[in-house]
């Protein structure tokens, strides 16, 4: 993504893209991180707030590591928020929740991004909005991998039986990040289990092929 558009040197005729892409992840990682916060602080876990986390600002999910992979590669995470599933009030109902809001939030924001788009009312705005729908797939189906520590894998632990999730745990907590590393740099292995339902979905949005 960004890398590429750096390596080809041209950045002043890349200025709209280079800005466009900043802004999408901004508002996506964002908002992603801040819905995680703000699930777990309405059931009942204290914990993000106390950190600084139920917050719109994007230095606060800021991840040295996740952020800056997502700029340059197109894949990544924001900063973990810290939750505490022993203050839940339903802890397995509520470690969904919480794990599902970023995704969820993710879509939302992919869909409202993309109506100017299908509807022809985007204008001179095409070039934001079509990066904002594709960057907050990304982050959906990015965080749909039920991988440790991705998002997926909290959602799968909490709608197992508790036997069964605990293994699950151990497993994805063993091999997750393995695993999640070949999808990062396998391309083909990525393309199937991310690039390729996020340009469905964003056609199904947009009506455009955007990737």
């Amino acid at each position: 993504m960004l890398l590429d558009v750096l390596l080809s040197g041209d950045i002043v005729g890349n200025l709209p893209f280079i800005l466009s892409w900043l802004l999408a992840i901004t508002v996506g990682l964002t908002l992603h991180e801040f819905a995680h916060a703000y699930a777990a602080d309405r059931v009942g876990d204290p914990t993000p707030r106390a950190n600084g986390r139920v917050s719109i600002n994007p230095i606060d999910h800021y991840d040295p590591v996740g952020t800056t992979m997502i700029l340059l590669f197109g894949i990544g995470w924001g900063k973990p928020v810290p939750v505490n599933p022993m203050n839940f009030r339903h802890p397995r109902r509520d470690s969904v929740i919480v794990a599902g809001a970023g995704i969820a939030t993710n879509i939302v924001v992919a869909v409202l991004a993309g109506l100017p788009i299908r509807f022809g009312v985007a204008g001179e705005y095409v070039l934001p909005l079509a990066l904002m729908v594709m960057l907050n797939l990304i982050l959906a189906f990015f965080n749909l991998l039920p991988l440790g520590p991705l998002d997926g894998a909290g959602v799968v632990e909490g709608l197992l039986p508790p036997r069964q999730a605990r293994r699950f745990a151990e497993l994805t907590g063993q091999y997750g990040m393995l695993v999640l590393l070949a999808v990062i740099l396998i391309r083909p292995l990525g393309r199937l289990l991310i690039w390729t339902p996020v340009s469905y979905l964003s056609y199904l949005i947009t009506g455009y092929m955007l990737i």
